[in-house]
């Protein structure tokens, strides 16, 4: 992308003022998409993004700059600027050799380039056919297909220079169906780091079954029960459970700043010994993965909760250095207008040994989650909210009756200590983007079935 001189000399000017790190992190993405809407075709998408973020360190100070010019003078400019944050007195000369580090990025059978838009544009027509055939309750499709290009490359004062090439695609469909009982929606999503062989391993068709049988069941559903239940996850999506309640709060820059549960707990037993909580930037296929984090660093599988005990936290590369210990490979940015920060990649809880049907059992009267929703939580205190957006009741061991959405209100904390059970039975979840101070990055997260023996629902009925 850049050529390894101009690298070498960019940073000598970034390090100029006498500051103690710098670094280039370049960035070339290209994104395509198609969205249908009622059955008609409204966008077909497509961008490309480039540029170049430096950054510099002296202490605690950074500087930053950013550039889409990616010619030698601009870079240098932008290296200028950032070194003139950190300056340091009587700083002089620097001279930085690089060398080139080998990563291995994901294999791609269907690059998205090769896909006509033309086929992109069938793909969401037959989720509207399929949704439409289920049933003339079902009154509203849309549907999305998506794919993203993106190339970096990541240079620093240590020597490093490595760099990634990783590829996206998903699909969603979502559907509406209408009865004298009101309007209900179902939805369905599939997303890995491949390209267009997606469709090798998700099925259009059925997908759009799916989306529009869960919206035609919640039409008969009843009212979620209020109040202290016992709640039993489904396998896949309830992972984002984990992601928001626990996983925020395991990223080492909260950690520092007070702004997490778990912090000064190392070593401390805080779950279940039923709970191994593992971060992995390495799982082939999963949308979380790539081979180098945004700061050039290998992706890692990271070990989090260990049969209940709190093992480490995620560490970008700037707190790894304070701490001095290596990176967990978990510093990830937006974009190169952005600084990284510590960032989870596909974060799971790892099966147990119970059968599903053996969770359930054990279950005289409770709630069946199939798919968690969005939530939000307080990572200082670890306090979350999230919505279900399937599930049903568990009356004598059998899961029975429909609900409609509620709500999941409880303690991280709390919930990792009150699992009772975890099965045999693990799946990731559908793709995800994780925001955090108004950066979004692509994520990963999964769970086996788990039985929670008390959590609050935030029902209508009484």
């Amino acid at each position: 992308m850049i050529e390894t001189e101009i690298l070498q000399r960019v940073l000598a000017t970034a390090l100029q003022g006498g500051a103690d790190f710098a670094e280039v992190f370049v960035e070339d993405v290209t994104r395509t998409g198609v969205s249908l809407d009622d059955g008609r075709v409204e966008s077909l998408s497509s961008s490309r993004d480039q540029g170049a973020g430096i950054r510099v360190i002296s202490g605690e100070t950074t500087g930053f700059a950013h550039t889409a010019d990616l010619s030698e003078r601009s870079l240098l400019e932008a290296a200028q600027a950032a070194a003139d944050v950190a300056r340091k007195p009587e700083a002089g000369p620097v001279v930085v050799e690089i060398r080139a580090q080998a990563s291995t990025p994901g294999p791609v059978a269907i690059k998205p380039s090769s896909v006509a838009k033309e086929e992109k544009v069938r793909l969401v027509r037959m989720a509207d056919q399929f949704a439409r055939e289920v049933s003339e309750s079902i009154t509203q499709v849309s549907a999305r297909v998506g794919d993203s290009y993106r190339k970096i490359l990541v240079a620093n004062s240590q020597g490093l220079l490595a760099s990634d090439e990783q590829t996206h695609t998903n699909f969603a469909v979502t559907c509406v169906a209408q009865a004298d009982t009101g309007l209900q929606t179902g939805y369905e999503s599939a997303g890995l780091s491949v390209g267009y062989e997606l469709f090798e391993s998700f099925n259009v068709e059925q997908m759009a079954k799916d989306a529009a049988n869960r919206a035609l069941t919640k039409l008969e559903a009843s009212p979620a029960p209020s109040g202290t239940h016992v709640v039993v996850i489904g396998p896949g999506s309830g992972g984002v459970l984990f992601h928001e309640a626990c996983g925020h709060g395991l990223e080492a820059d909260l950690v520092k700043k007070g702004a997490s549960a778990f912090t000064g707990r190392v070593g401390e037993m805080v779950a279940s010994p039923l709970v191994t909580l593992v971060d992995d930037g390495t799982m082939a296929k999963e949308w979380g993965r790539f081979a180098i984090d945004d700061e050039g660093h290998p992706a890692k599988r990271n070990v989090l909760i260990e049969e209940g005990v709190l093992k480490d936290y995620m560490w970008d590369g700037n707190r790894a250095r304070e701490q001095g210990r290596e990176s967990s490979g978990n510093g990830r940015r937006q974009s190169y207008r952005h600084l990284p920060m510590v960032r989870m990649s596909n974060t799971y809880l790892a099966p147990g040994k119970s059968s599903p049907e053996e969770i359930i059992a054990g279950v005289e009267k409770g709630v069946y989650v199939a798919k968690l929703g969005g939530g939000q939580v307080n990572t200082a205190t670890g306090n979350f909210v999230f919505g279900m957006t399937e599930a049903y009741l568990i009356e004598n061991g059998k899961i029975t009756s429909p609900l409609r959405e509620g709500q999941l209100i409880g303690n991280g904390p709390k919930v990792l200590l009150n699992i009772d059970a975890v099965g045999n039975d693990f799946a990731m979840g559908p793709p995800g983007t994780c925001g955090k101070d108004g950066q979004g990055v692509p994520v990963g997260d999964g769970v086996p079935t788990l039985r929670i023996k008390e959590l609050t629902i935030g029902g209508t009925a009484s």
